[in-house]
């Protein structure tokens, strides 16, 4: 999948009537912070400057996002890499980040995927006052427990960039891949696996049944297999939520949330400023056509 194909199927606008998801209105600070971080953190995915400059090297938009992910771990082996990505079907990760490492090293893919996602962040944002934000949040990366997280370790194994903007966008992507790694082991607990989890999220951030969990290529009857276990525990009623179903989302919700609490009180008193500010520049990305624009994205990751 390139880029533009990638673009056309992604940014469409948020369909009239698209309620702003309950978890986004309702959210913990956790949750706010989460919010507020993804169109950041996600610049090297959705930047059209990122994505061309590593077009240039061969990388399309699924090998771009696949190795540029993976490779803050190091050169981990394919199986590893597919396990700590869960939610998308294992084989296509393997074969992506295989794909990917043959068309460009780590080194370089590491050094062009900072620069330009710098020079994005640049065009976008301006000489925006970022130096009361990248503290706060510098705190929270460098504090932050790093058991059982190996996507958020590698990215902070990392070296900070020089530039305040790179020091940004690096925070908001450790900040988010933590709490994806936390988010991971609290369904694994509940006991759910990725293509059940999938579908809970997709209806609880008010997708329609299939809309956003299909996009992570597990098979017809991989999910036929999820939503008879989904329905079998009284989760579902038809192809929404039951209101069992709502709650035990919420609960794994909620112990993720207990998870990234240190993040928010190492965070502290600043916390309300970097929320305000992350949104705005966030919203900038967003009208800049570097995030998708449909809040239902930017809610369920």
């Amino acid at each position: 999948m390139d880029y533009t194909t990638a673009y056309q199927a992604f940014f469409q606008p948020t369909p009239e009537g698209t309620l702003s998801p309950a978890p986004v209105q309702e959210g913990s600070p956790a949750r706010r912070l989460r919010d507020a971080i993804e169109p950041l953190a996600m610049h090297a995915v959705w930047s059209r400057t990122v994505n061309e400059r590593l077009a240039e090297h061969g990388l399309n938009f699924l090998t771009a996002y696949v190795w540029g992910r993976a490779a803050p771990m190091g050169e981990p082996v394919a199986p590893l890499v597919a396990s700590v990505f869960a939610a998308f079907e294992p084989n296509l990760v393997i074969n992506l980040y295989e794909e990917g490492r043959r068309m460009l090293g780590r080194a370089e893919l590491l050094r062009l995927q900072e620069e330009a996602t710098v020079e994005s962040l640049h065009s976008i944002l301006g000489e925006v006052d970022v130096h009361e934000v990248v503290p706060a949040l510098r705190r929270a990366v460098e504090s932050a427990d790093s058991t059982g997280r190996p996507l958020f370790s590698g990215v902070r194994a990392l070296d900070w960039p020089a530039d305040l903007l790179g020091q940004l966008w690096k925070a908001c992507l450790a900040l988010r891949e933590h709490r994806g790694d936390s988010h991971v082991a609290a369904y694994l607990n509940a006991g759910f696996d990725p293509v059940q989890m999938n579908i809970l999220t997709e209806l609880w951030t008010g997708w329609p049944l299939g809309v956003y969990s299909g996009t992570r290529a597990w098979s017809p009857e991989h999910t036929a297999e999820a939503l008879n276990t989904l329905r079998s525990k009284g989760l579902l009623d038809g192809e929404t939520l039951s209101e069992a179903g709502r709650q035990t989302r919420q609960q794994i919700e909620e112990r993720t949330d207990t998870m990234e609490q240190p993040l928010i009180t190492a965070i502290g008193a600043d916390f309300e400023m970097v929320i305000a500010r992350l949104n705005e520049w966030g919203a900038a990305c967003i009208k800049a056509e570097a995030f998708p624009p449909d809040i239902r994205k930017r809610a369920a990751g």
